[in-house]
């Protein structure tokens, strides 16, 4: 039996992969290698696991459900981890439909083809951003997800809500998890953490929407990943958990560190705030601490050091 892992070159998939090849499970890693950002940076992220004999790679688009049920049926799978879809709030606003037709329909065909071929555990990466405004902090899984404020959020949410209705009529156990702001090693390019680390590194001015004081829970891959494979080791009917570091860090502070870690001055190009984005991303992880065992250990600080460590050993490439 195989664990389909999808989204598996980007950047969380690549790291929840090498967790579980290294573990020696049979994994089935599916990535469309999307252009939104260089697909070579995908390739690399998944090079090193192309030749043991428990790792498979396959260039498709969760759009496509014939490829995807071809999947299913030869590599017997046994679970899912969905971690595939189209990112960025911002974009989001500019092309919509796109957003709809991967992360709704594609979740949809994950849905259909896990029904269909009795999957024992379905794992879906959502996001912080369904919360939207949500006045009340830190954000709760029982508070009420009705104002997202951009169609990435929208799509995300509605993906959660097909997950609970396929586990309602086919009892299929799922599990939704809900990612806030993820960095760490092999973070996308245009990401805050990764692209002011650039810029600054190359002397460029850094965008800051706003004034700065923007607060958002940052949390470090190994933390996501440890969250990931421990939902993977449970079985829940339907659960929808926060996956976070339950601190919330200023912009300000953010880029301080950055400085700090890159011994360079930023140059900040002041901008007004920015569509779809929202003031704080606060979690309340007391629910996931219970019943997933989950424990972020990465504070911010130790964090940026690690990723600006691996951008200089990497920014060459």
């Amino acid at each position: 039996m195989s664990i389909l892992v999808t989204g598996g070159a980007g950047f969380i998939g690549s790291h929840v992969v090498d967790k579980l090849v290294e573990t020696k499970k049979r994994v089935i890693c599916i990535d469309n290698l999307d252009p939104f950002y260089d697909p070579e940076i995908k390739r690399r992220n998944i090079k090193h696991n192309l030749k043991k004999e428990n790792f498979k790679f396959f260039e498709i688009d969760i759009r496509d459900r014939e490829k995807l049920r071809d999947i299913f049926q030869k590599d017997e799978i046994d679970k899912v981890i969905h971690l595939a879809a189209k990112a960025g709030v911002r974009p989001s606003i500019e092309n919509p439909l796109v957003y709809e037709e991967v992360n709704v329909r594609g979740t949809i065909n994950l849905l259909e083809l896990s029904r269909e071929y009795e999957v024992k555990n379905f794992i879906f990466g959502s996001s912080s951003s369904v919360y939207g405004i949500n006045k009340k902090v830190p954000f709760s899984e029982d508070d009420k997800v009705e104002k997202q404020i951009s169609p990435y959020a929208a799509s995300k949410r509605s993906a959660e809500l097909f997950c609970h209705t396929y586990s309602y009529l086919y009892k299929i156990p799922i599990t939704c998890l809900r990612f806030f702001t993820v960095y760490g090693p092999r973070q996308r390019p245009e990401m805050a953490i990764h692209k002011f680390t650039r810029l600054i590194d190359q002397g460029k001015e850094i965008p800051v929407f706003g004034d700065g004081s923007s607060k958002r829970d940052y949390t470090y891959i190994g933390d996501i990943v440890d969250g990931i494979i421990n939902s993977l080791e449970k079985r829940f009917d339907f659960e929808i958990f926060n996956l976070g570091n339950s601190k919330t860090v200023e912009l300000r502070y953010l880029i301080e560190l950055i400085e700090e870690n890159l011994g360079k001055r930023a140059k900040i190009k002041q901008l007004p705030d920015q569509l779809g984005d929202v003031p704080i991303t606060f979690a309340d992880i007391s629910k996931a601490e219970k019943l997933l065992e989950y424990k972020p250990r990465v504070e911010i600080e130790d964090g940026i050091k690690r990723f600006v460590e691996w951008y200089k050993e990497n920014r060459n490439d």
